[in-house]
């Protein structure tokens, strides 16, 4: 254990087995005692071993070996407290000289000496077990090794409170903790005692802790509000004031699709300052109606975004329509390798690969069948079974639309050529008020002509009023016209598709008669046939209201892929006796629903 010591004390050739012995040896710690120039107690004026075991070239009146500079462990620049070891390797204190005391090791076989919690922020130790005589130099010789100490508190009970600079300096003032502190080379029980360092609560080492907090805290704060700044969008820019160049100018960003944004916020700002007045109100006015004229700009992208959306439905569904073709192909191809003369030829890895491969595929096939099936479902709840009846109906929507654009249109040019005479009368008053402060009496020229030029104005804004009088009795006119029109288009509409229906309800009750005379003389013709007439009467029987045959074939495409709905009509129509075919609903609701029938038969015979 001692052979940090033997590095420390350089050249020395001594044996390290006869200083690795237990310190509860008496041989080995009489051999100590005689190094350090001191008589083991008990032992007075003897050696317990000879000189020739001892360390040669010892001193004891130097405290140190001849010719051997002295190596002190708690000079600055050695060190006092090693790096941490590792915990399954135990720490080696090793003997400390001083000037006016030394300190001995503790027993390594012994347990670490304990300390309380380390307070934050500690700069303070209680170091107690100082020897009585022990003096505030020699403490501050022994500390001031660890860092600078700033104070030390003495007190007469053989204890005392020493505060460092730092906070590091009190790991290396507890590694002291443990050591037997000797005054010179006395013996008596006043000069020596068992140091024990631990940390010390004090208020100042707290307060100094809590100030550094508060300005680390400060620093944060500061700078996050530094890394706000930075990532604040930038404020936006500040709105002009009201003049009639700025009013001229924004007019102009007003008609402009790509600065409209930027000028009907100007426009609201200026409004709201309250910038409308009798001077202005035509130029704001003017502004107002440009903006207006935006709002057919927006309804026809609107219209466009919906046909792009319309558009974008349809690439899907054909997409999903070809990824499902695609599904059939690979379904058809699994079952191809399914059979006996491709079967065989496989190994049993392989077939079962195969199998896992198929049955995924027709689970991906069968879901991507539903959604599209689910498509079209939606498709026809929007869209009328008859086409000849659908294209009445959109043409009533556009006559309609159309209708409700020109009588738009009309209420807004009535509206603006009601403002514009309102705007006439207020440009007439402000002529008569500045005529009224130029023509004073103090000038040459007489009333006679202002009154004249007043009523020349009169004349021409009446006439102007004559004139938007009849364009708006024109237009009511027109509009009247258009509503008489569109009534008549209506009720010509409403006899049309009365007139289809009866015509269509007729043909089809005639030639499912002859449809059924005819497939009466047919029979079954096939195992499959008479299993798909068993699942279907199975299928309508617990649909006591029928299903049409869109419905019944989605189920029976589940259970025969290749099967179509074509073929399940032809096959219920051939069975007159057992399913019969019922229309349900009126005009754009008519439906044909398919029922069995044949329990009713039986009961009948």
């Amino acid at each position: 254990m001692m052979a940090a010591a033997a590095d420390g004390l350089g050249s020395i050739a001594i044996d390290t087995t006869q200083l690795n012995m237990s310190v509860t040896d008496p041989t080995a710690w009489a051999t100590a005692m005689n190094n350090l120039g001191m008589v083991p107690v008990g032992l007075a004026g003897q050696q317990l071993v000879s000189d020739s075991i001892c360390v040669p070239g010892f001193d004891p009146s130097l405290n140190m070996m001849t010719g051997i500079t002295p190596i002190n462990p708690m000079i600055p620049g050695m060190g006092l407290v090693p790096p941490p070891p590792p915990t399954d390797i135990s720490v080696v204190k090793e003997i400390i000289h001083c000037k006016s005391c030394t300190l001995f090791p503790p027993n390594p076989n012994l347990p670490p000496p304990s300390t309380r919690e380390r307070p934050p922020g500690c700069k303070t130790v209680f170091v107690g077990g100082l020897p009585e005589n022990a003096t505030e130099e020699i403490i501050q010789e022994v500390f001031e090794q660890c860092g600078d100490i700033t104070a030390i508190r003495k007190s007469k009970k053989n204890f005392c409170h020493i505060r460092f600079a730092e906070e590091f300096m009190v790991d290396k003032a507890i590694y002291l903790s443990g050591y037997r502190m000797r005054l010179g080379s006395s013996t008596d029980k006043k000069d020596s005692g068992r140091l024990h360092v631990d940390f010390a609560q004090a208020r100042d080492d707290f307060y100094e802790w809590e100030c550094k907090q508060r300005m680390l805290a400060r620093e944060e704060r500061h700078r996050r509000k530094l890394e706000e700044d930075r990532l604040r969008p930038p404020s936006p820019p500040a709105i002009m004031h009201y003049s009639e160049h700025e009013a001229t100018l924004l007019a102009e960003k007003l008609k402009d699709d790509s600065k409209f944004s930027e000028a009907i916020t100007v426009l609201l700002t200026w409004i709201e300052r309250g910038e409308v007045n009798r001077r202005s109100a035509n130029q704001f006015y003017s502004m107002v109606q440009s903006a207006n004229s935006h709002v057919r700009r927006l309804m026809n992208e609107k219209a466009n975004h919906e046909q792009e959306m319309e558009q974008a439905k349809e690439n899907f569904k054909d997409a999903l329509t070809g990824i499902l073709t695609q599904f059939e192909q690979i379904v058809a191809v699994f079952n191809a390798s399914a059979r006996q003369k491709a079967w065989d030829h496989f190994s049993k890895a392989q077939r079962k690969n195969i199998d896992i491969w198929r049955k995924h595929s027709e689970e991906l096939r069968n879901a991507h069948s539903e959604q599209l099936m689910g498509i079209r479902r939606e498709e026809e709840m929007e869209m009328s079974d008859d086409e000849s009846s659908d294209t009445p109906n959109k043409k009533m929507r556009v006559d309609e639309s159309a209708l409700a654009a020109q009588a738009y249109a009309l209420k807004e040019e009535n509206d603006s050529l009601r403002w514009q005479l309102d705007a006439y009368r207020n440009e007439v008053e402000l002529l008569k008020q500045e005529k009224g402060q130029l023509f004073r009496p103090e000038e040459n020229l007489p009333k006679d002509q202002q009154l004249q030029f007043l009523q020349q104005t009169m004349q021409g804004m009446q006439q102007q009023l004559l004139t938007i009088q009849e364009e708006l009795k024109n237009k009511k006119s027109e509009l009247e016209h258009a509503k008489e029109e569109q009534s008549h288009t209506q009720a010509l509409l409403k006899v049309l598709q009365e007139q289809e229906i009866n015509v269509l309800t007729v043909a089809l009750v005639n030639q499912d008669r002859e449809n059924n005379t005819e497939k009466r003389t047919q029979g079954l013709k096939s195992e499959k046939e008479a299993l798909l007439i068993g699942i279907i009467s199975t299928f309508l029987h617990v649909h006591p209201f029928g299903a049409n045959i869109e419905y019944l074939w989605s189920y029976m495409q589940q259970l025969d892929s290749k099967i179509s709905a074509n073929e399940i009509e032809m096959l219920l129509m051939r069975l007159p006796r057992m399913f019969k075919q019922e229309f349900t609903g009126v005009g754009a609701t008519l439906e044909k629903r398919w029922k069995f029938c044949a329990f009713e038969g039986i009961k009948t015979t």
